[in-house]
């Protein structure tokens, strides 16, 4: 993905936060935070794919210096108009590849984000690059949703995520190369707009091979930031890997 690419630019940015306006409830940034900061204890985070900062900065609120990598310039701005935003560090560049100064006790990627990358390349080059970033002990923590596929009717690849008056969204799946676009229709002015985003789906034993690549491993797995447990029924998952100590 590229800067400018037309999938977070300055019109999709300016209604971001509104958006996702439901992940934005403080019940649901919370628990993240509560998560992030158990972990961090007295180190920095990194935060992947920064955004507008719906993490970053309750995280920073809590006394965990946190710095941020992300594509978007546009939704950096948004970060840096809120209060707080900017004490936050964030360096504008692909995350899988872009290195900041100094290390870390955490590094996160939240909402899919590790989807926005789209090549399996990407993603393993993701992986060493956290690894990279973590001091000895740190930890990797993911949360991504689990692929539908079992809720496809047979042969089709299509399937609505979400219907109302003012938002439609469907997920177009490509089992081949595990692809994703995610279609939304969103209502403005009078008439619906369309944005739709390359995503590539992945499974959780799949990012464990990644990491292990890495030189890291498994610790927790969870099916959500409460800690509730992972099972058949989970639609995501939040993982944490960990960099071992020499």
């Amino acid at each position: 993905m590229t800067d400018d690419d037309g999938y977070f630019d300055e019109r999709v940015a300016a209604r971001y936060d509104e958006s996702t306006s439901d992940r934005f409830e403080p019940d649901v940034v919370g628990e993240t935070v509560d998560f992030l900061a158990g972990l961090a204890d007295d180190g920095r985070a990194l935060e992947l794919g920064i955004g507008t900062g719906r993490i970053a900065l309750p995280l920073a609120q809590r006394g965990v210096p946190v710095h941020g990598i992300d594509l978007s310039s546009a939704m950096v701005d948004r970060l840096r108009a809120k209060p707080g935003g900017e004490d936050v560090g964030v360096t504008i560049g692909d995350f899988a590849t872009t290195t900041v100064a100094g290390t870390f006790s955490v590094a996160y990627l939240v909402f899919n984000t590790i989807m926005n990358l789209t090549t399996q390349a990407a993603q393993v080059a993701c992986f060493r690059n956290v690894a990279a970033h973590l001091e000895p002990g740190g930890c990797f923590v993911i949360e991504v949703g689990l692929p539908d596929l079992q809720r496809l009717p047979f042969g089709e690849t299509i399937r609505p995520f979400h219907v109302g008056e003012t938002h439609l969204g469907f997920d177009e799946y490509d089992v081949v190369d595990q692809g994703l676009i995610s279609h939304h229709y969103t209502a403005a002015d009078g008439k619906f707009e369309r944005w739709s985003v390359p995503f590539r789906y992945v499974w959780p034993s799949e990012l464990d091979l990644m990491a292990e690549l890495a030189g890291m491993r498994l610790r927790e797995r969870w099916s959500g930031w409460k800690r509730e447990p992972f099972t058949r029924e989970s639609t995501k998952h939040v993982s944490i890997w960990e960099k071992p100590a020499p």
